[in-house]
């Protein structure tokens, strides 16, 4: 026969307690203790076919010494850059600018890994390799950036929200398709005017 502890706890803490120079009152636990008639071991199945893959690559990302890289950046901020060294926004020196990135000397032994646009996704670098292959090769995990931006919220203090949920499912199913190996989504909470509710529900 087996037992098992589980920890209840209630860590709302009213305004009202936050008054400078008092301690805030600790959250009160208890304990509950469950004790099946015959649950002699527990089983986990994974949810899905992808678990032991998603595994592998948050372990990959997580490595030591290493970190992310986000050249995530969308084509109008890549022609930014461009821009401040005298370059046209072109499809063809937006890889060139790539291809520097992911062919720097020794990027795997810093970078685990990598946060692409989805323009650099399906892109190969100027020698004709594919952006992702060059990546995988020094064991740098490719991933992608799958919101799309920033538009402004309706009846907010001038907020914005990301728009990409629609067709999302589907979009990365093809991005995996092409060695995609984890997403990144994200929007901004703006307290400039006061972060309304609705901003913050939306983020959320």
């Amino acid at each position: 026969m087996s037992s098992t502890s589980l920890l209840k706890s209630s860590p709302v803490v009213d305004k009202s307690e936050f008054v400078k120079g008092q301690t805030l009152r600790q959250p009160s636990v208890s304990v509950i203790r469950c004790h099946p008639i015959s649950a002699p071991s527990l089983t986990v199945r994974a949810a899905s076919s992808y678990a032991d893959e998603l595994v592998k690559t948050d372990k990959a990302i997580a490595s030591p010494g290493r970190g992310i890289l986000a050249m995530d950046e969308s084509n109008a901020t890549c022609g930014k850059r461009l821009a401040s060294i005298g370059l046209e926004n072109t499809e063809a020196n937006r890889q060139a600018y790539r291809t520097l990135l992911v062919t720097a000397p020794g990027l795997g032994e810093y970078i685990s890994g990598a946060i692409l646009f989805e323009e650099t996704l399906y892109q190969s670098t100027v020698d004709g390799r594919k952006m992702v292959d060059v990546l995988v090769e020094q064991n740098i995990v490719p991933g992608i950036k799958v919101d799309k931006g920033l538009v402004p919220l309706a009846g907010s203090n001038d907020e914005s929200w990301c728009e990409g949920l629609e067709g999302l499912a589907s979009r990365t199913a093809a991005y995996y398709q092409q060695g995609a190996r984890f997403a990144k989504w994200r929007t901004v909470v703006s307290i400039a005017n006061g972060s309304s509710a609705l901003a913050v529900k939306e983020a959320a």
